[in-house]
């Protein structure tokens, strides 16, 4: 019913930038804090930033400065801006929601499929 469709992710040169977007459907976002989290091979699940219902937002030290996430409720949308990209930021991202951000990202409660981020030169 609840279904969260993760797009935006592709191959991009370090320095390079990529915009994802989460589009939740079945449901209304205005309640939900929405996560991206991102997994590696051989890497520990990270949470990468997060947007509450209120439109706070948090990230992770690593992607400070460089990652900007936002919400468009009207189009129950959640993007995530990544800018100068690095190696280590390659992975799968998949965006989350929960009634609040979480800090574990094993709490967030709906999921999305995933999308695919190479950073390479």
């Amino acid at each position: 019913q609840l279904r969260l469709m993760e797009s935006g992710g592709g191959l991009v040169p370090p320095g390079g930038s990529l915009r994802l977007s989460c589009v939740v459907s079945g449901h209304g976002l205005d309640h939900y804090a929405v996560g991206w989290i991102r997994q590696a091979p051989g890497k520990e699940r990270e949470g990468v930033s997060c947007i509450s219902s209120s439109g706070t937002t948090m990230y992770a030290d690593s992607v400070k400065g460089r990652f900007i996430v936002s919400r468009d409720n009207a189009k129950n949308t959640v993007y995530l801006q990544m800018n100068s990209l690095k190696p280590e930021d390659a992975g799968v991202y998949t965006c989350a929601l929960d009634t609040i951000c979480n800090s574990v990202p094993g709490l967030y409660d709906y999921w999305g499929q995933g999308t695919q981020v190479t950073v390479s030169s």
